[in-house]
């Protein structure tokens, strides 16, 4: 280290520590008289016993009191417990020696391991990119599924939502797009799965290959609400430290509503009120500065792409309506279809992709929208044709679309294992509905 930069570091060591002492705790916080910080920081809690100490955030305060909750189960804190105070907010390493690892919300290895020496500290929270200095999205990102390349193709630094109910793939189709795509690494945030769903993603869906060019950040749904929340940051913040070293970043979230869940646990426990639906104003105002984070920045990219669960499948719930008015484009996986066994169970009609148009050439774009007239008017008729009271000749358009029917479906299922390169897939759909 130089000798300019160990002077700064004296320059910022405080030679004296703040403590402050815990006085209640209600429900998921704990209230402490001190110490002196602010909002965000991180404080450690120390157990009468002698244990290590527990790490909590500031998340509020009421008169003179600080309220703290803690990131992990806290069982032996009590009435006077020292609260110290590190007046930092929390950071986590990042750097090449964490691809292929498995993180908690914290960015520690799940599998207790120590991480390696010479990594790069980075803030969870951050303020997104400047609007102006973002460059716009001009590139086709090849995610090797053809219903998505095709018909809804997605550019390098676009933010994509999965909106579904639970069980229709959604799982599915981030593990197909972790092993097909295009980008240089991946970063895949587990936000409140359940704790068997974790293994299974890791060696089922991703499997080895997949693997050796990702990152996992797992806060399961036995974790406080604070490490939920803590999760999705840490993912973003690893997403923006290899944005930041030029590489183009695939961040894929699931899911945006479970840390939208764990916001309105803490909002409730500070005495927010709730506003929609029991969602506090805090969550409405968390999610944008989460989710405009990741895309485009002067140095590389993050293509992002958010799952949101949808109760009854309803796409106008509260959380569901939030993240697509922020979102650059979403993919609507539908019931009826994975009842089907119509996989992967992408309904075109309802889906879009806010840049395609700026992003592929006329001949593809023309034959995407030939491609979603035919469907859209077999899908009107389709009763008709299904009990025999259609006639042949009553409509061109009809005539074409139940014509070219086994040829739409064949384009849109695709097995999970199969892989489609970008021009192949453009190609197909050019000679077929051009």
């Amino acid at each position: 280290m130089k000798a300019a930069d160990l002077i700064e570091v004296v320059k910022n060591l405080n030679p004296y520590k703040q403590f402050g002492k815990v006085t209640r705790v209600v429900g998921l916080t704990i209230e402490s008289l001190g110490p002196k910080t602010a909002i965000g920081d991180i404080c450690l809690l120390y157990p009468h016993e002698k244990q290590e100490p527990a790490m909590a955030e500031v998340v509020g305060f009421k008169e003179e009191k600080v309220l703290l909750m803690p990131l992990r189960q806290t069982f032996d804190i009590g009435p006077g417990c020292l609260v110290e105070a590190t007046r930092k907010p929390l950071q986590v390493k990042a750097g090449q020696a964490i691809i292929g690892k498995v993180l908690d919300g914290s960015g520690r290895p799940l599998d207790g391991e120590q991480l390696a020496e010479g990594l790069t500290s980075v803030a969870t929270e951050t303020a997104p990119p400047n609007p102006l200095l973002r460059p716009r999205i001009d590139t086709p990102l090849s995610l090797g599924i053809k219903a998505i390349d095709g018909l809804l193709t997605v550019g390098k630094g676009q933010r994509v939502g999965i909106f579904a109910g639970s069980g229709v793939g959604k799982s599915t189709l981030l593990s197909m797009i972790t092993r097909h795509s295009e980008a240089d690494i991946n970063v895949i945030a587990l936000i409140g799965e359940r704790g068997r769903e974790v293994k299974d993603f890791i060696e089922r869906d991703l499997g080895e290959e997949g693997m050796k060019r990702s990152v996992l950040v797992v806060a399961t749904s036995d974790q406080p609400a604070l490490m939920r929340i803590k999760g999705a940051m840490t993912a973003t913040a690893i997403a923006e430290y290899f944005r930041d070293q030029g590489m183009h970043v695939n961040l894929m979230m699931d899911s945006v509503t479970r840390f939208a869940m764990a916001q309105r646990e803490i909002g409730l426990a500070i005495g927010e009120p709730p506003a929609t639906k029991g969602y506090t104003p805090s969550v409405f105002a968390l999610l944008p500065r989460l989710l405009e984070r990741s895309g485009t920045s002067e140095n590389g990219s993050i293509t992002a792409f958010y799952t949101v669960l949808v109760d009854g499948d309803d796409l106008n719930e509260p959380i569901a309506d939030a993240v697509r008015g922020i979102l650059d484009g979403h993919l609507v996986l539908d019931r009826k279809l994975a009842d089907k066994g119509h996989y992967p169970a992408i309904n075109v009609l309802k889906s879009v992709s806010r840049v395609m148009g700026d992003i592929v050439h006329k001949s593809h774009r023309q034959a995407a929208e030939n491609f979603r007239q035919y469907l859209s008017a077999y899908r009107e008729s389709e009763d008709l044709i299904n009990i025999g009271a259609y006639k042949k000749g009553s409509s061109k358009a009809i005539d074409q679309a139940v014509k070219l029917y086994p040829a739409m479906n064949r384009f849109l299922q695709q097995s999970n294992d199969d892989t489609h390169p970008f021009e192949e897939t453009i190609n197909l759909l050019e000679k077929q509905f051009t």
